[in-house]
């Protein structure tokens, strides 16, 4: 995929009848499906049920299986219950019959009340300091190992600049922290909330376990450790626009029994919090 049209091309869902839709899988690099996309499809899948002025507002899913990229994957939602002011979804993705993930999602009507929020660090480099993906591999593709130039050669329909950008010839133990501006390539369309929803969940399953790997960095990293994503949870605050730089800002406060946690928090530029994402994942080192 080279820009957003062909991303939201990918979300939006086949109906097949009442409550059931397909799916297409397009990879990022990977041998299966990309988790990322099979949570948006879901969304997508559940938006078509959910009644109009109501907007999803939670998240919580299990991935129980690798998805294959040649088959279509069928989405089942379930009508929990709609009730004055929440609706509640249950979400199942299958292929050749077997489930492979199951999410629940919650959509609130939209009410005032008091607010605040956690504050973005301000002490970071803006992106127009940094490298993208794109720009490294240009700059530096030459000198990068075989397995991070193939990583960083396909194409993605998002851009990203790491603030910290780790030194692959020389690994070292890092912070638990990693901080990463991301944006849409090509022209942004006008977008409601639901389609920013099921991009923005898209995106979340990037780069969220990059910290739990920063404390065991200069021993472990994504080509000898097996690593899957096991839950991915997300929750929606505040309405925003693609049409600058976002922070996606992850700590882990935990690695333990070949599981690690990250938790992170996406801002505005301006600082404005709109989501936070918890994921739990696999982290087996490969015995040599």
């Amino acid at each position: 995929m080279k820009d957003n049209k062909e991303l939201i091309e990918l979300l939006n869902l086949k109906e097949i009848e009442k409550d059931t839709f397909s799916g297409k899988s397009v990879t990022i690099g990977n041998s299966i499906v990309f988790g990322g996309q099979v949570l948006a499809q879901a969304i997508n899948a559940a938006y078509r049920t959910i009644p109009a002025g109501r907007f999803l507002h939670s998240l919580h899913s299990y991935f129980l299986e690798a998805g294959d990229l040649t088959i279509p994957i069928s989405y089942k939602v379930v009508e929990i219950r709609d009730g004055g002011s929440f609706s509640t979804r249950r979400i199942t993705a299958s292929q050749n019959e077997k489930t492979i993930f199951i999410l629940a999602a919650s959509f609130h009507k939209k009410e005032d009340g008091f607010e605040h929020q956690t504050t973005m660090n301000i002490d970071i480099k803006q992106p127009e300091e940094l490298l993208s993906w794109d720009e490294m591999l240009d700059q530096f593709g030459d000198f990068l190992p075989k397995s991070i130039k193939s990583f960083l050669s396909i194409e993605r329909p998002i851009s990203f600049k790491p603030v910290r950008v780790p030194n692959p010839l020389e690994p070292e133990n890092l912070p638990e922290k990693e901080d990463i501006w991301f944006k849409l390539k090509g022209d942004i369309p006008k977008m409601d909330i639901t389609l920013k929803h099921q991009l923005l969940t898209y995106i979340s399953d990037y780069n969220i376990l990059n910290a739990a790997f920063n404390p065991n960095a200069k021993d472990y990293n994504f080509y000898n450790t097996q690593t899957a994503s096991l839950d991915h949870s997300m929750w929606f605050f505040r309405d925003f626009d693609f049409d600058d730089w976002l922070l996606f800002s992850t700590e882990s406060p935990n690695a333990f029994g070949a599981r690690g946690l990250s938790r992170a928090n996406i801002y505005t530029r301006d600082g404005k919090l709109v989501a936070s994402v918890a994921q739990e994942g696999l982290l087996r080192p490969i015995k040599k």
